[in-house]
């Protein structure tokens, strides 16, 4: 395959992974305000939340793609321990992501539900994800052969 080729798929790789762990760190700010918030700025904010998460879910599969896409024409043999590690890491973070932040969200309007705990739970699930997301980063930056 020709260089340049290569190297869209670099910069597409790395593009998806701005937009997979950038827009995370919004939910933060949004999260926070979300603790006083009144019912219409409520849902605003879980709007906002919401349409974040579904942003860094779709990232994450341009970020697979090109994964794999720099993986069969490029150098790295699949069976490289930072390849597996990733891989691993990805799967828990995509389990984490479609089970934790929906099931925390879903719970949000529920009768007799402690709205504070359900916030705690939600930054709390943010900042997780954003703990497996800068692993995989540093496993895809720094590629460690641990085996």
């Amino acid at each position: 395959m020709m260089p340049h080729v290569y190297g869209i798929f670099v910069f597409l790789h790395v593009v998806s992974a701005v937009i997979a762990i950038g827009p995370l760190f919004l939910l933060l700010p949004i999260i926070r305000r979300l603790r006083g918030a009144n019912s219409q700025f409520e849902e605003a904010y879980l709007t906002v939340i919401r349409v974040t998460i579904r942003v860094v879910m779709h990232a994450g599969h341009a970020l697979v793609v090109t994964g794999v896409l720099l993986l069969i024409f490029g150098p790295w043999p699949w069976h490289a321990s930072w390849v597996i590690l990733t891989m691993v890491v990805l799967l828990l973070s995509a389990v984490y992501l479609s089970r934790g932040f929906t099931q925390v969200l879903r719970k949000f309007h529920e009768p007799g539900t402690n709205k504070n705990d359900i916030i705690h739970r939600l930054s709390r699930t943010t900042w997780t994800y954003i703990g497996l997301m800068l692993i995989i980063l540093w496993l895809m930056v720094q590629k460690p052969m641990v085996w």
